[in-house]
């Protein structure tokens, strides 16, 4: 197989992780999506996971519908690649087969609630004192320190709480926040992140390392454009819907059938777009000339452009832009996006068995490839015997 490097080329039938973390082993006890997806990014890249559950699973499972067997699909995209056991860790038998799996583990993922961790004995000076080259990595809501820090929270919450949703939406109408879960999938990444560094680091010194992360970092970072424009300007950036606060023409304009985008992000993409406009013109005048007069200038502009553009349709926009050089998109539907030949040409959506399961892969490819789907989200407690056995049992010390 070449080594093309824009992932097209995949080996048909190839359908397992990518083998780049071999021998890792994995233990997480997460709920929900932001530890799940931290976990479920090393089991794509190779790693074996284990996924310790309380007496009736992760919350995910019931987060439905749709459910796809007993599992909601969100429970399906962020668990595939995993072994499933529960585990009640104040059992004490229970508790001993968990610190077999921390002894043997290399990295532990968990967002439990703060103070959780420290009643069920599984904090990090307890589990790197059982297992000294464990890589700890712990995800909470609002960040380990601070007034706040003992506090639960959920995605719309942070967003909120960030200025995310104040940032976001049409002027027109309300603030809004970001449809996907950006926050919690952003904070596995960055715990990813966090754990392949220690893990680079621990081949040098031996030793593990305690990674944090949080929903409030990950989301005050997404707003961090923002928040330098105000540091800069003292001045709060308005709502711009599909625009940007600094690039003008750029977000959506209605055409006779529909909106569609158009990203003319420099002055040069501006006279290309003025030239297929039909006003070659523009360019040349002061209020149009540079980004920042087009900016200063937008409420003149503006409607301008949305007065050509409502002339003709998307598809005889895009074309026409296309031939000129103009960046433009239409705005798909979820269907459009997924019938589209392009997003087959990736290879986005994985080939499951069960063809109500379009989950989305890891969106990189290492020496042209891509990870495969690999297997499906467990069922509750599928591995209990593989992983632990009988934990019930108790040792009376015979036999021996």
């Amino acid at each position: 197989m070449e080594n093309q490097q824009d992932g097209s080329n995949r080996e048909a039938g190839a359908n397992t992780p990518l083998g780049m973390l071999p021998g890792l082993k994995v233990v997480e006890m997460g709920q929900n999506l932001a530890a799940p997806y931290a976990s479920l990014i090393l089991g794509d890249l190779g790693a074996d996971v284990v996924k310790v559950e309380k007496p009736g699973g992760d919350d995910a499972r019931g987060w439905g519908p749709p459910f796809v067997g007993d599992s909601s699909v969100s429970f399906h995209m962020m668990n595939r690649n995993k072994k499933s056991v529960v585990l009640s860790l104040d059992d004490e038998n229970d508790y001993k087969a968990f610190l077999d799996l921390i002894r043997e583990a290399d990295v532990f993922i968990h967002n439990l609630r703060p103070g959780v961790e420290n009643k069920l004995k599984a904090d990090a000076e307890t589990l790197m004192a059982v297992n000294p080259r464990l890589i700890y990595c712990s995800m909470s809501a609002f960040g380990h320190t601070g007034p706040m820090a003992d506090r639960p929270g959920y995605e719309p919450l942070l967003q909120a709480f960030s200025g995310m949703v104040a940032i976001n939406g049409d002027p027109s109408g309300p603030p809004s926040r970001v449809g996907p879960s950006v926050v919690d999938l952003g904070t596995g990444m960055w715990s990813v992140i966090g754990i392949l560094s220690a893990l680079l680091q621990r081949q040098e010194t031996g030793l593990g390392s305690e990674v944090r992360t949080s929903l409030l970092e990950t989301a005050v970072n997404w707003a961090g454009r923002h928040i330098a424009d105000y540091g800069a300007t003292g001045k709060i950036p308005p709502r711009v819907g599909t625009g940007h606060n600094s690039l003008t023409p750029y977000g959506a304009f209605e055409a006779s059938d529909g909106p569609f985008i158009i990203a003319a992000g420099n002055d040069r993409l501006f006279v290309k777009l003025a030239g297929a406009l039909g006003h070659p013109e523009w360019p040349s005048d002061p209020r149009f000339t540079t980004n920042a007069a087009r900016t200063e200038n937008r409420p003149v502009l503006l409607p301008m452009i949305s007065e050509i553009v409502a002339g003709a349709t998307v598809d005889e926009w895009i074309e026409q832009l296309e031939k000129a050089g103009v960046p433009c998109a239409p705005i798909n539907s979820i269907p459009q996006v997924l019938e589209h030949p392009q997003t087959a040409a990736m290879q986005m959506i994985l080939e499951a068995d069960d063809e109500r399961l379009k989950l989305t892969g890891l969106p990189l490819s290492i020496n042209g490839t891509r990870a495969g789907f690999g297997t499906e989200a467990p069922s509750l407690d599928a591995h209990h015997d593989e992983l632990v056995g009988d934990t019930t049992a108790t040792d009376t010390g015979e036999d021996k």
